[in-house]
């Protein structure tokens, strides 16, 4: 396995990931190599985040056929006493 060295880390910086490798329980050294892994991941969003959320659940399905467009319309506040 390759080893790396980074130099001129901010303090506050180093203290900020120490305090979560904490939280998750696990030490500095192993969350930065799962920091390292998750941003040299190939898969990128290609699309906004509507589209991203839509992917999610392109398989669930949907039976009223297209959703409506609400842009233009009046917003009207929810009823709860009926």
């Amino acid at each position: 396995m390759a080893q790396m060295v980074v130099r001129n880390i901010e303090d506050d910086v180093k203290e900020r990931l120490q305090r979560r490798a904490k939280k998750h329980g696990c030490s500095l050294e192993e969350l930065v190599r799962d920091i390292l892994r998750d941003a040299a991941k190939d898969e990128r969003p290609t699309g906004g985040l509507g589209s991203e959320i839509a992917a999610l659940f392109k398989d669930v399905g949907f039976e009223e056929g297209e959703i409506r467009e609400w842009r233009g319309y009046p917003v009207q506040p929810a009823k709860f006493d009926e």
